[in-house]
């Protein structure tokens, strides 16, 4: 296991322009930010905007903490349906899967839901309202995402402290952690992404630091100098955070040093977040910030 500390942040974003300064073996990138960008329709009001993800043909999916949780717009912004009133207590995480199907967890009802890019229920994982330990159960579950092969990883989250694996069928194969700072423990696993190399990269919010395993839960690196709410990956491979208690996110390099920041101030102007939560990189590189404070998706879009 490997054990590093993140390196000084030195990139700002300043009233829409890009500062930029090299650490480590990364390129920083160049992003403009872009606010109101989704044309939110009247009889939907905002709660705190946890998670966004974007599909195949670049429609942008918002899950915030309100009624019509599940909302869909078109890449130029444009309205196109929501759903999920029904169903969702609370909703934490979103993804989307290569076959553009969407993924919710719920922290209020423990489940996490599957449903097809029109909002069709497809399949739920875990027992309603009931928190628990088992294999088929979640407390308060905080994100998922996919193997290279469509397998599950669940952040278990809030009231557990583990991973939880299954196949792309939902059946149960393994998991791993528990409560405490300890190497593999969590305290609050609040995000996951899987890298190029198959990894399974935990962001680890409450004892600030990322963990990263292999796919069987072997512990393999641990980042630390952060407060990782959200992660995402671009096509790259190049990993970004949402630390939400800095009000910042930030640009890694592949070995977990800080290459540059956007943001410091929390605040509703361009470039500035308010508790950035989850994130997303579309395939053309630009990055969404889902921001619970600000109530809002923000999208920085890559300069080439």
């Amino acid at each position: 296991m490997q054990m590093r500390s993140a390196g000084v942040v030195t990139g700002i974003l300043l009233s829409g322009s890009v500062f930029c300064a090299s650490v480590g073996a990364a390129d920083p990138i160049r992003f403009e930010p872009q606010i109101d960008l989704l044309q939110v329709p009247g009889h939907i009001v905002l709660g705190g905007v946890s998670a966004v993800a974007v599909n195949s043909r670049g429609q942008v999916f918002m899950l915030h903490r309100a009624e019509h949780p599940v909302v869909c717009f078109e890449a130029d912004g444009k309205y196109v349906r929501s759903w999920g009133s029904d169903l969702i207590g609370s909703g934490h995480g979103l993804r989307i899967d290569r076959d553009d199907n969407v993924w919710v967890t719920d922290t209020d009802r423990h489940l996490v839901f599957k449903f097809d890019p029109h909002g069709d229920l497809l399949m739920t994982l875990g027992e309603p309202n009931q928190p628990g330990l088992g294999q088929q159960q979640f407390n308060k579950p905080t994100d998922v995402n996919f193997g290279p092969e469509g397998e599950l990883y669940v952040t278990d989250g809030y009231g557990n402290s583990r991973v939880v694996k299954f196949t792309s069928k939902g059946e149960f194969v393994t998991t791993w952690g528990d409560a405490g700072s300890g190497p593999g423990q969590f305290n609050s696993p609040h995000a996951v992404v899987i890298d190029p190399q198959g990894r399974v990269v935990i962001a680890d919010r409450d004892n600030n630091r990322i963990q990263i395993f292999d796919p069987s839960g072997k512990l393999l690196e641990t980042w630390t100098g952060f407060t990782p709410f959200g992660v995402a990956l671009d096509a790259d491979g190049v990993m970004f955070v949402a630390d939400g208690k800095a009000q910042k996110i930030l640009q890694l390099d592949e070995a977990g040093h800080v290459v540059q920041s956007w943001g410091g101030e929390r605040g509703t102007a361009a470039g500035e977040f308010s508790t950035p939560h989850m994130l997303e990189a579309d395939r053309q590189g630009n990055l969404y910030a889902a921001e619970v404070g600000g109530k809002r998706v923000q999208k920085l879009v890559r300069q080439q």
